[in-house]
């Protein structure tokens, strides 16, 4: 292992987007991080690419190099990037700031940063309200996992997925991490219902899918100003984004749903997934395409196999598939973000090590 990093150290040192490979597609086919190794890829489908991702490895605070971890974060935009770039940009100094002062990763830690995120785009938004207004409607989904000291947080605000595939008799076994925030979902629903229990058309059907006042699918995001502040529910704002009752309680929340879960000796990986990848492979496929691939390249694998799924239920072959343009492709599938974080039991036992690492995916 010395000898490896040894030779990636150019590399790894050094803060760089994933490789683009070509117009629409995004990978870095193998690296290391404090645990281990990671896969990660990226396909475009929106005719601008909505998804953004990072992975962060080293310290986690501004000032103790003993608290040092892995973070992995998949943003899925919708409505534009703005909201998922600006999530890339800010939520780790954030999380590294409320861990800097309570002096450790915790639930808090990943409520905290959420929140802040949210807050700083909003504010974004209202000074940019009389010149782009566009930006009260851009919002994006935000999962963020962190491995420090033997745990992995998972926070998620949105409808993005995070798996764990754990060694069980001879195979490896899917487990969720995340919980997910879609009206499509029953447990998202009654959560919408209990927190506005006077608002009847909080949750509207149509064409058979369930959308938070008719309009979008997430009950939880980061953005999406015009449904947390009635002061971007009025013009400018195109007619289509604008709810007609007034309110005055935000009826979208970015407070994440966390899970802290203990990673033991048959926790061979995780898959961190925007809901492009989720749409096509279940989570059972997903962790068992990993299991059985070679490591390298193997988030690229996953890709393919979700596109295949994609073409198959469009009644097209895959090729033809891949020659359709982005914006026309939306109607196929769409943009798909995928990281691949190995466990190393015995790096995660040691704690790993804090050189830093700090990759970007989605420009």
């Amino acid at each position: 292992l010395s000898v490896y990093i040894t030779m990636v150290k150019p590399f790894w040192r050094s803060k760089i987007s994933a490789t683009k490979n070509d117009g629409l597609t995004w990978y870095k086919d193998l690296g290391l991080h404090a645990f281990g190794e990671f896969s990660t890829a990226m396909i475009q489908a929106n005719s601008v690419m909505e998804d953004q991702c990072q992975i962060e490895s080293g310290p986690l605070t501004f000032n103790n190099s003993a608290v040092h971890g892995t973070f992995v974060g998949v943003y899925d935009g919708h409505g534009g990037p703005e909201a998922s770039r600006f999530i890339a940009d800010n939520i780790f100094p954030n999380l590294k700031k409320f861990a800097t002062e309570s002096g450790d990763i915790s639930e808090e830690v990943m409520r905290n940063a959420f929140a802040e995120t949210d807050e700083d785009f909003l504010t974004a938004v209202k000074k940019q309200w009389r010149k782009n207004p566009q930006m009260a409607s851009v919002g994006s989904c935000c999962l963020a996992g962190v491995i420090c000291n033997g745990l992995v947080y998972i926070a998620n605000a949105g409808d993005s997925r995070a798996v764990l595939g754990r060694s069980e008799r001879g195979g490896v076994r899917a487990v969720q991490l995340s919980v997910e925030h879609n009206a499509n979902v029953e447990s998202a629903r009654q959560e919408l219902w209990s927190m506005h229990p006077n608002d009847p058309n909080i949750l509207v059907m149509k064409h058979r899918m369930w959308r938070v006042k008719g309009i979008i699918q997430v009950t939880k995001s980061i953005g999406d100003a015009y449904l947390k502040r009635a002061e971007f529910n009025r013009e400018p704002l195109l007619p289509k984004y604008r709810v007609a009752e007034h309110f005055t309680e935000p009826i979208l929340s970015a407070d994440p749903s966390v899970t802290v879960t203990r990673l033991d000796q048959e926790d061979e990986f995780m898959i961190f997934a925007s809901d492009g990848l989720w749409e096509h492979l279940s989570n059972q496929e997903a962790v068992d395409i990993v299991h059985s691939s070679p490591r390298q390249g193997v988030a690229r694998r996953l890709l393919k196999a979700a596109l295949k799924e994609a073409a198959k239920k469009r009644e097209m072959r895959y090729s033809d598939l891949k020659e359709i343009n982005p914006g026309v492709r939306r109607h196929f599938h769409d943009d798909i973000t995928v990281i691949v974080v190995y466990l190393d039991p015995q790096m995660v036992q040691a704690n790993g090590w804090a050189s830093p690492l700090s990759i970007r995916g989605g420009y």
